[in-house]
């Protein structure tokens, strides 16, 4: 889908969901939510994450039957309407097919195919891409967080692998707000270099997470510049796609640092 070195891709979120930390209620409507990606692209976003479960820290659970109702009507408009590609953000694999069939392209995964036994083969069946995701329950690593994480994601690239799903289809994403404390999260960024070793793109998503607010001590909507400075330093240590809220500014950063280090 994406050609991998040559730039920094820009993941536009669309959540539809009435409970996301940062922007819940805003976009769970059809008009709203078409409106809004329409914006994001033209802001120069080149894929559009859509989500219908917040999986923020303490989230309501919705079932597969439930998250199929928010995203799929709106992932119908906005195959008629937008003309970059469009991401599900799902751990369940039927939510994930309902997708796919309309012509979704990637599938992003929370729990890094782990939490769905069904999911790869899904993924596999449709050609689709996928971010396999770092993710656990707790917050206590055994070993070194690096190579944990590593070592999970290495795990999951197996399952797709063994599903059928091409390589050249995974990138991975080291979860920053999942399963990880402030000062781990802290520590996975100022390392993120790392998981250059296991040769796949890499997707971060920091936007307006509560390890900036941590730090600035603000609300969600006012985090666009501690954003801006996790996707520079991102870019510098060889992440690939920023999934990012508030698109235009972190293109721009985004452009800068592209002509810095690559």
């Amino acid at each position: 889908m994406f050609k991998y070195g040559e730039k920094t891709y820009i993941m536009g979120i669309l959540n539809v969901t009435p409970d996301s930390f940062s922007d819940g209620g805003n976009f769970n409507s059809i008009d709203k939510a078409l409106k809004h990606a329409e914006e994001m692209v033209e802001e120069g976003a080149d894929i559009i994450d859509i989500g219908g479960e917040s999986t923020r820290p303490g989230h309501t659970y919705v079932d597969s039957d439930e998250e199929i109702k928010r995203v799929i009507p709106i992932i119908k408009v906005l195959k008629d309407n937008i003309k970059v590609p469009i991401s599900i953000d799902t751990y369940k694999s039927n939510v994930a097919e309902e997708a796919l069939k309309l012509g979704v392209e990637m599938v992003n995964d929370v729990w890094g195919l782990r939490k769905d036994k069904n999911m790869a083969k899904t993924i596999a069946r449709y050609n689709a891409e996928v971010c396999i995701m770092h993710n656990q329950n707790g917050t206590n690593y055994e070993k070194d967080i690096m190579e944990e994480i590593k070592d999970f994601l290495n795990e999951s690239i197996e399952i797709a692998i063994d599903a059928g799903i091409k390589k050249e289809k995974i990138v991975i994403d080291p979860g920053i707000g999942f399963g990880k404390t402030f000062e781990q999260n802290l520590e996975v960024l100022r390392r993120l270099g790392e998981l250059k070793e296991l040769n796949y793109p890499i997707l971060l998503g920091t936007s307006r997470k509560s390890v900036i607010g941590n730090i600035l001590n603000i609300e969600p909507k006012e985090r666009v510049e501690g954003t801006i400075a996790t996707t520079v330093l991102g870019i510098r240590d060889g992440v690939d796609i920023v999934r990012v809220h508030d698109v235009k500014e972190n293109l721009r950063a985004a452009k800068i640092a592209d002509v810095l280090y690559r």
